[in-house]
Parts: C-alpha cells; sequence; structure tokens
C-alpha cells in the first residue's frame, strides 16, 4: 500500500507514516490486498442498495437519485483531540440557546451593542412571530449540526452552525452499520466510541422538553412527505425511537391542543420533531399557501401545549452573517474565550468589509447568509474573471446576503478511488442534543469530496461519506453506554 499525503492529512503525517492514533489501523489496513479492499467496498455498496439508503444529488451526471456515497476508508479522531472538540461544541451550542432566547425577549446583546441590531431584524430568518416566547427549559435548539474543518496548519475551525433542520445522522448511523458489515476484521477491537445510542438521546432530550405539565408525553416526527430529499432519514429517525411519522395532514389543533389521526381515533401529541421549514409549519401564522403544515399550530406552540424541536425563529442563530459574532456571543453569555475557532469572516453589509471583499474576491469563497448544501457559493480563487464580475454586483445589490471567507485547504484522508488510496478532502459534522444536558454524538458524519481537488464535501453537490471513529482510552466500561459523555453544561430550567 503506498499513499502520498497533500496538505494536513488525518491518518498520515507523511508518505506511509501514520499519526499514533492511526497506527493500529493502518498495520491492519496493510495486510489488505488492493483487490479484497475494493471487494469489501463494493460490498459496502451493495449492503446500502439493498438497505435502500439513498440520496437527492441535483445536478449529478449520474441522475438525480443515488445509493448513499459511502467511502470504506474511515476517519479515525484521537480521544484527548475529541474532548477539546467536545467542549468546544457544548459550549458555542449553550452560548447560541441563550442568544436566541435573549433576541426575542429582552435583547440585551443588542441593546449592548454587541451584535448590530439592523443585522438580526433583517435576517429572512427572524420570526417576529416568537417575540415574548420562552420554550421548555429555554431550549430552542435542541438538535444542532455544527460543521468542524481542519486547515492545512492543523487547526480546527467552526465553519457554519446548522441550528434548523439539520440532516445527516441517519447516515452515521447507517455507515457504521455497514462499515461493520463489510469491514469487520478491521473494526473489531479498535475501541471506537459507539454512536448507536444517538435515537435513545434524542428521544430522551425531546421528552425532557415537552411541556411540563404533561406527565406521560407523546413524540412524533413531523415531515414534509416522501419527496423530501432526507425523507429516509426521517423514517428512519422515528422508527429508531419508536415514535410515530407523521405528515401536516395526520395532525389537527383542536381548543390549543395538537392531535394525530389514527385508527383507533385521535391521540395527544405534545413534542413534534418538526423536519419542516419555519415558513410551511402554519398557515395561519406563516405562508398562508402552505399544504405541509398544521393551522393552529403556532398558537398551541405558544400556550405551551406542546414542544416544536427545533423551535421556530432558531435560523437567526445560524445566518452565515450572526455566525461572525459567535465568538462575541459566546464571551458575551459565558464570560469565557472561545474553545473552538470560527474561520476569519468578513460580513458585506458593513460598508468597510464589503469594500474588501469586492477588491480581494480573486483570493475569498463568497457565500449567501442563508443558502445552505453548497449552494450560491462563489470560490474566487478557482473562478472565472466574468463570473467574478458578476458576483460583485450580486453583492452590491444586496450586500446583508453575503459573507466572504479566506479559501482554506481542507484537511484529506485516505480514500479508495479504483483499486487505489488517494486523499480526498473532507469536512465533519457532529450531531450535539440540548435538553436538561448538552450530548454530543462521539463523531459525527465525516463528508468528503469526492472529485480530485474539490473542496465542496456537500452531498447535494456530490460529495459522499466516511464513518468517524473517535478512539476511546482501552478500559473496562463503567455501565456509561459506548461514546456517552456527561455535559458540563446544561440548559438552563424554565
Amino acid at each position: 500500500m503506498s499513499y502520498r499525503p497533500v496538505g494536513y492529512d488525518e491518518m498520515f503525517l507523511g508518505e506511509n507514516k501514520p499519526r499514533v492514533a492511526c497506527t493500529d489501523f493502518v498495520s491492519r489496513l496493510k495486510a489488505i490486498s488492493e483487490h479484497e479492499l475494493r471487494e469489501r467496498q463494493k460490498a459496502a455498496e451493495l449492503n446500502l442498495s439493498n438497505m435502500g439508503i439513498t440520496f437527492n444529488v441535483y445536478g449529478h451526471e449520474d441522475g438525480a437519485e443515488k445509493v448513499w456515497p459511502f467511502d470504506l476508508l474511515p476517519r479515525i479522531i484521537d480521544q484527548d483531540e475529541w474532548q477539546k472538540v467536545e467542549l468546544g461544541l457544548k459550549q458555542r451550542v449553550y452560548a447560541l440557546n441563550l442568544f436566541v432566547e435573549d433576541i426575542y425577549n429582552d435583547q440585551k446583546i443588542l441593546n449592548d451593542g454587541v451584535v448590530p441590531r439592523e443585522l438580526i431584524l433583517s435576517a429572512t430568518t427572524y420570526r417576529p412571530q416568537m417575540e415574548g416566547f420562552s420554550p421548555t427549559r429555554g431550549v430552542w435548539c435542541h438538535i444542532s449540526g455544527v460543521d468542524l474543518i481542519r486547515h492545512e496548519d492543523g487547526t480546527i475551525y467552526v465553519l457554519e452552525d446548522n441550528l434548523r433542520c439539520p440532516s445527516g445522522v441517519s447516515y452515521v448511523l447507517e455507515n457504521r452499520e455497514v462499515m461493520k458489515r463489510a469491514f469487520a476484521r478491521l473494526f473489531e477491537g479498535m475501541s471506537v466510541s459507539a454512536v448507536e445510542e444517538y435515537p435513545e438521546q434524542l428521544l430522551q432530550r425531546l421528552i425532557e422538553c415537552a411541556p411540563p405539565h404533561v406527565p406521560k408525553p407523546t413524540a412524533a416526527v413531523l415531515t414534509p412527505g416522501e419527496f423530501n430529499s432526507a425523507y429516509f432519514e426521517h423514517t428512519f429517525l422515528a422508527q429508531q425511537m419508536g415514535v410515530e411519522l407523521v405528515q401536516g395532514s395526520d395532525l389537527v389543533v383542536d381548543d390549543g391542543h395538537v392531535y394525530m389521526r389514527t385508527t383507533k381515533g385521535v391521540e395527544p401529541v405534545h413534542v413534534l420533531y418538526r423536519r419542516i421549514d419555519d415558513d410551511f409549519l402554519d398557515p395561519r401564522c406563516f405562508r398562508e399557501d402552505s399544504c405541509l403544515g398544521v393551522p393552529g399550530l403556532i398558537d398551541a406552540y405558544r400556550r405551551g401545549n406542546v414542544t416544536l424541536a427545533n423551535a421556530p425563529g432558531t435560523g437567526v442563530a445560524d445566518d452565515k452573517a450572526v455566525y461572525a459574532y459567535v465568538p462575541e456571543i459566546i464571551k458575551y453569555y459565558l464570560g469565557e474565550e472561545p474553545i473552538l475557532e470560527n474561520v476569519p469572516t468578513y460580513v458585506c453589509s458593513d460598508p468597510k468589509q464589503c469594500e474588501y471583499v469586492v477588491t480581494h474576491l480573486h483570493e475569498l469563497v463568497v457565500k449567501p447568509t442563508n443558502e445552505s448544501g453548497g449552494y450560491g457559493i462563489l470560490m474566487g480563487p478557482q473562478a472565472e474573471p466574468a463570473e467574478r464580475e458578476a458576483y460583485v454586483d450580486r453583492i452590491r445589490s444586496n450586500p446583508r446576503n453575503y459573507i466572504a471567507q479566506p479559501m482554506l485547504q481542507l484537511s484529506t484522508v485516505p480514500t479508495l478511488v479504483e483499486d487505489r488510496l488517494e486523499p480526498r478532502h473532507v469536512d465533519l459534522r457532529p450531531f450535539v442534543l440540548c435538553g436538561k444536558e448538552i450530548y454530543v454524538m462521539p463523531g459525527g458524519l465525516t463528508r468528503v469530496a469526492l472529485k480530485k481537488g474539490s473542496m465542496v464535501v456537500n452531498s447535494s453537490q456530490g460529495g459522499g461519506s466516511k464513518d468517524t471513529w473517535v478512539l476511546r482510552p482501552d478500559f473496562a466500561h463503567d455501565g456509561v453506554a459506548g461514546g456517552h459523555t456527561v455535559s458540563t453544561v446544561g440548559a438552563k430550567d424554565a
């Protein structure tokens, strides 16, 4: 096996020289022929196909729907490094919950001028309907997906926060299952932290945030339906949690309470893990033309008779322009320095920063503030001059809609390309759950840019994924499941 890393590689320090945490894995890998490795990869892909694990990759040359793209070689993270990441994620999600609570109530951070008031009020994700409201335990962001990257100098940065309906966790769980089936010989004995407890942890936190006056709350997953690109995940999580999967047409609001229609009549629902965007949740409150939502749902929510996870209005905290202020948000609410760094960011709504962006576009990556999935991004160093000129016009016509960042070189992980290993760029989306305490799934979704040299890892843009191994110390279990670490930061009580 010959492998030559490019830039910072997660598995190798240099050519054929593994990092300490990866030494055992690489030793096992060397004992496997390239032919067998390819056969194992084919077996993994067949397993994914047989399990019906698909994803819509619009614009991909192979068609819209394809088997979930998966690479057999894992990303390995040392336990010591993961502990720092985990603490940083807890700190960040806790502070962002306090921020959203403040934004819709006292607005102290705006009054003190730490975050510009106009930046918040002009956000397309700001919901005036939520003003004066506080959810159970003050938890707005029950489920968060925080995207991390590592630069070529080894520094881990937060790339963005996903606080509305973050997707991908089902693929983390399925990747692990496929890895165990296709590569059991490599997996066994590696002391990899478990991820299988995630559905249990999710259900626990949903129930913890149910209306406090309900002794035995009922939860359900609210989906827009089978044509949604993440529908597989909706059905998977409902099944794993043992709760109903419902659409808006299955629900009705009566006298401020939410009920679901069943073959036995209507039954109350107290917690909805909603995978529908704010705009479509309730035609009486948001978009009148929505056929996906439930009339009266927001009224029931504001009365405290149902919990919506995540809460409507959380998107104001994952606006990419607001992202630039998260380090100050952490300092303001917690009096602490951020554990995880932001990527340096220029906010185009600031005239001076905007002027810098348009004159240095050839050096920067420019992103719309509320797009996702890799859409609308300009890779300045790779773009043609005409593309950059057209983008300048877009920025000047609506500067609030854009931010810019330097183009960082993402770290790489060995990836199977035909019958050989080649470096491919990756990021990482850990999943964070918030209830009485904050839980971080060990590892998360490692997304990989399958095209050589590409930095775009999004599945919607043709990227793939890898299993993520957080190595744990080799000690006897003390009764605590796999990778679960008790939170040191809890959400506040109502």
